[in-house]
């Protein structure tokens, strides 16, 4: 287990690293130029030119990455340039809000994919189970911002159930939690039909029920726990499609997390601020990938870490 894990350690560095180069090129591609972006319009060229030389923008690309690379190894992810304040306060600041929210989606798309998966192996081929599968494939098919906006008209605006946006009680997680995780939910309820369909075929199901035992029994204790096993592998995935779509779903519910940062920086072409928050989201993508693999063996004692 030591030896598995520090061997995904180092993976996950040199996974981080290769993010970091690729992310960077980009950022210093682009054909905005920072400096100008801080020194507003109206500003000559010898101020431009000044703050250019001052955040160190007319070095080379490689010197730039490598004064980052350096200054990142020692915890420090920069200062923004426009907000004049260290970009790990302000990932710091709104990190736990979109923590939140993550595993508020990530809660309402196991209920919803679960429980519709389950029922639909159950009642397999009937109007029940093709009605949950057309859901699921709207919900597959459906972009999370057009379905944040209907859901936000219908139940905050028109019904008037949840407020219409902001951050602080339970009710305001509802909408974007059940936005970001319907699409989750689709994937997961058609999933969980095809594990538990062919599960439910498997010789052990069939002695379970030969003995006598009851068909919660056999479903709850037998089947279930070993349908669940693609289940796992499929959340640590979850993460890195949760950190993309959370920009999206935070800007239309003004939920103060790290993806409404992020899409302001991207507006600001700060880009310290955007270096910050795709290094944060790639360490959510790697540590959820590594702890879904640590919980599979859990479960099922016969999956070894190699």
């Amino acid at each position: 287990m030591i030896a598995y894990i520090l061997r995904r350690v180092l993976q996950a560095a040199l996974i981080l690293l290769g993010v970091s180069v690729v992310t960077y090129a980009l950022l210093y591609m682009l054909p905005a130029d920072p400096a100008r972006q801080i020194a507003g319009r109206s500003a000559t060229a010898e101020t431009v030119a000044n703050i250019r030389e001052q955040l160190g923008l007319n070095l080379p690309f490689y010197e730039q990455y490598l004064r980052y690379l350096g200054n990142l190894l020692q915890g420090d992810f920069g200062r923004s340039y426009l907000q004049k304040t260290e970009v790990g306060e302000l990932i710091a600041a709104r990190l736990p809000a979109t923590l939140l929210l993550m595993a508020g989606a990530i809660f309402c798309e196991l209920l919803l994919g679960l429980t519709a998966g389950a029922i639909g192996a159950i009642k397999r081929n009937t109007s029940v189970d093709r009605t949950l599968m057309v859901v699921s494939f709207v919900g597959v098919s459906a972009p999370q911002f057009v379905v944040g906006i209907l859901m936000l008209y219908l139940f905050a605006v028109v019904l008037g159930w949840f407020p219409i946006g902001g951050y602080g009680t339970f009710s305001h997680l509802v909408l974007p939690s059940v936005s970001m995780g319907f699409l989750g939910a689709g994937w997961y309820s058609r999933m969980m039909r095809s594990s538990m369909l062919d599960v439910l075929r498997q010789d052990y199901v069939r002695t379970a029920r030969a003995k006598g035992l009851g068909r919660a029994r056999v479903f709850f204790v037998h089947a279930f726990p070993n349908a669940l096993l693609p289940i796992i592998a499929m959340i640590g995935i979850d993460i890195g499609m949760f950190m993309s779509g959370i920009v999206v779903v935070e800007s239309v519910f003004g939920w103060p997390g790290i993806g409404q940062l992020a899409w302001q920086a991207i507006q600001r072409v700060d880009i310290p601020i955007i270096m910050g928050v795709t290094l944060v989201s790639a360490c959510a993508i790697v540590l959820g990938n590594l702890l879904a693999d640590l919980v599979v063996p859990l479960i099922d004692p016969r999956i070894k870490l190699r």
